[in-house]
């Protein structure tokens, strides 16, 4: 082989790995938040948004955490004509809200509906980044207390992805009041006998984090994902001090026993499965 040869080798070897990165369709290119790597739109869905160079979870929509998880064709969606008002009639809230729903086709920061898991049925919420990032306003609330007692009244599993910057500022104390509506119902479901599975995604903060994300018998998280009530920047400015490397993240919230296992996405509904089989013997 002369080395004319070998460059044409080189050559074709570089286009195959920029046809791999960047698509040979239109597909729209995804960058990576964490290494900048880019790919094509249906190469992060194949990795279920994983970065293929560093690793990186990107944020799910619920349509694609509930492919992730449940038995083909077996979600039913609840809850589906609940929105959220204006309460306090705060500035641009309205218009806010329905540049989102047009944007998601949702009506709010939650999916709710049953599906079933290797052939077992199970209630699932699902929150949505996409949607005031995932905060907790009166619909998220009342969704997630619905859905927890009609799997109390049923005899059914309760899995609840968790992802959230915490309460919604925009409906104030009527937000604040879905933490202790939602973990009362989690509590009484438990007290009855109900397996209530969280899994902590990135991240999963304030009003949240510090209701009904924590109260589950058995809580799961996604690598990497940032848990906690305040963020790190927040309780630097309050201390005074930097924290830790990999304070707050998934890691280190096991290890201080915080969570119970971190799960990566590909084996989660494996993982979901045995816990809920279990559960139902």
């Amino acid at each position: 082989m002369d080395m004319l040869d070998i460059l044409d080798n080189k050559k074709n070897s570089l286009k195959l790995l920029q046809d791999e990165r960047k698509g040979t369709s239109s597909a729209k290119l995804i960058q990576c938040p964490q290494c900048g790597s880019e790919y094509d739109s249906k190469m992060w869905k194949k990795r279920h948004r994983i970065c293929p160079d560093c690793g990186y979870y990107m944020a799910m929509t619920p349509k694609e955490r509930i492919r992730l998880i449940a038995d083909e064709s077996s979600f039913a969606p609840m809850f589906e004509k609940m929105e959220s008002l204006d309460p306090l009639s705060f500035p641009g809230y309205r218009q806010k809200l329905t540049s989102l729903k047009e944007k998601t086709k949702h009506r709010d920061a939650i999916t709710c509906g049953t599906a079933s898991i290797g052939g077992i049925k199970v209630c699932i919420g699902i929150l949505d980044h996409r949607f005031f990032m995932g905060s907790m306003g009166t619909v998220v609330g009342e969704q997630i207390a619905s859905l927890t007692e009609y799997a109390m009244d049923n005899k059914l599993p309760l899995i609840i992805f968790c992802l959230s910057g915490g309460a919604r500022m925009q409906e104030g104390m009527f937000s604040l009041m879905q933490m202790a509506k939602t973990s009362a119902a989690v509590e009484k479901f438990k007290n009855n006998g109900g397996l209530y599975i969280s899994v902590l995604c990135h991240p999963t903060t304030g009003g949240v984090s510090a209701s009904f994300a924590f109260l589950g018998d058995i809580i799961l998280a996604e690598p990497g994902a940032l848990i906690g009530f305040a963020g790190p920047r927040v309780i630097e400015d309050t201390i005074g001090q930097e924290l830790p490397e990999g304070f707050q993240r998934a890691e280190s919230q096991e290890k201080n026993g915080m969570i119970d296992k971190i799960v990566e996405r590909q084996d989660l509904r494996d993982v979901l499965y045995k816990i809920i089989k279990m559960h139902a013997r």
